[in-house]
């Protein structure tokens, strides 16, 4: 997992392919819905032996506005679900890493990747068959970048995106009892 721009400054995680594809699935379901609408509105549109065109377009327009909206308040949660949040810490990078650190390990967390004052990535496991939400965190000097995202091969949950931000907390108050 990724994480940096060209200028340095830290934006969104970035998922592998195969990854990206599976997170974003259900907001493409919900594109490919309003498809599905919009061509039910063009193909109602030449109906003119059925009783009631009329209502057909009318149930493909509340279709189209109700998946539509659907698929885009996912997306934007998605979207900003992959943003890191900053926040400047007392200590160094060296210091918050081995807080950090002391902090998942002892909370049982899979790390997956791990660069000694630079970053790591760990998967919570929330039971044996799961492998739960994703956490990364980023150090720059005294700041420390958290992002945590539902695990994409599980599915989106807002059960799960609440333990997220609590996976945030945590880390945010390993990182200010550190100093």
């Amino acid at each position: 997992m990724s994480s940096t721009s060209d200028s340095g400054a830290i934006d969104r995680m970035r998922l592998p392919r195969l990854d990206r594809l599976i997170y974003f699935a259900p907001a493409l379901f919900f594109g490919y819905l309003a498809a599905l609408c919009t061509a039910l509105i063009l193909t109602s549109i030449f109906l003119v032996k059925v009783r009631n065109p009329e209502a057909i377009t009318g149930a493909g327009i509340f279709g189209f506005v109700v998946t539509a909206g659907l698929g885009a308040v996912l997306l934007r949660a998605q979207l900003n679900d992959l943003r890191y949040v900053r926040f400047t810490a007392h200590a160094d990078a060296p210091t918050n890493y081995g807080a950090v650190l002391k902090i998942m390990r002892s909370a049982g967390w899979t790390i997956t990747s791990n660069e000694p004052g630079q970053l790591i990535d760990a998967r919570v496991s929330d039971s044996l068959l799961s492998r739960g939400e994703w956490v990364a965190v980023r150090f720059r000097g005294h700041d420390v970048w958290i992002a945590s995202i539902c695990d994409p091969r599980i599915g989106f949950s807002l059960v799960a995106r609440r333990r997220c931000r609590h996976y945030k907390e945590l880390v945010k108050s390993a990182v200010s009892s550190a100093a």
